[in-house]
């Protein structure tokens, strides 16, 4: 049924006949729909936007989709279905309970990280920020920063199949360089973490 689904959201596009940024008035829908249901993959997308708009404009095109798509999932869950969600959606929630306690414990780095590889459905990502305490400025950041890893992540391989003959080496160095980034951000932090505990531990009247 994925298969059948990927193959009529390709013909629906085309025969729209919408090009360059005026497909975004039909991928962003396709990408609310797929936040809040996860009936198809958002690689879909990525490789619509691609093959329409070539590989900088197509990541460009993912990256506004699933940004949009993910704070306004966010929003509705959070202010209007909080209870449905957790009622509807709680015992597949409770199997990624450790991820949950990963949320309270690194925040937006373990949003990050999921937004990035394939672990947990995009959709379950923001119904468990939805129910959780993260602050809404923290959702933002981090799903802002994990789309792009993840868009530019599959950018590239999406890249490989529609343009074979492309050097794709650029695009693979530059991602290469922003995950290194990112590790070392967070890298700092932890240390900026574990340094400010210490000295609490040491000064208890602090606290």
């Amino acid at each position: 049924m994925g298969d059948w689904f990927n193959d009529w959201i390709g013909r629906a596009v085309e025969l729209t006949g919408l090009t360059g940024a005026m497909l975004l008035f039909v991928t962003i829908p396709l990408a609310l729909l797929q936040g809040f249901l996860g009936i198809f993959p958002f690689s879909t997308l990525i490789f619509i936007h691609i093959s329409a708009l070539g590989v900088v404009d197509g990541l460009i095109a993912s990256w506004i989709s699933g940004v949009v798509s993910a704070i306004v999932v966010y929003l509705v869950c959070k202010f209007l279905f909080a209870e449905r969600v957790q009622r509807k959606w709680g015992h597949r929630l409770e199997r990624y309970e450790k991820w949950q306690t990963s949320f309270d414990r690194y925040g937006i780095w373990a949003i990050i990280l999921l937004r990035t590889l394939p672990i947990m459905p995009n959709n379950l990502i923001s119904f468990m920020s939805a129910v959780s305490p993260i602050r809404f400025s923290s959702y933002l950041w981090s799903s802002v920063i994990g789309n792009l890893s993840h868009i530019w992540l599959f950018g590239i391989i999406s890249s490989s199949i529609l343009f074979p003959n492309m050097h794709i080496g650029l695009l693979i160095g530059t991602y290469a360089a922003f995950c290194v980034s990112l590790l070392a951000v967070f890298a700092a932090f932890r240390f900026r973490d574990a340094r400010m505990g210490r000295q609490d531990k040491r000064n208890p009247r602090a606290l």
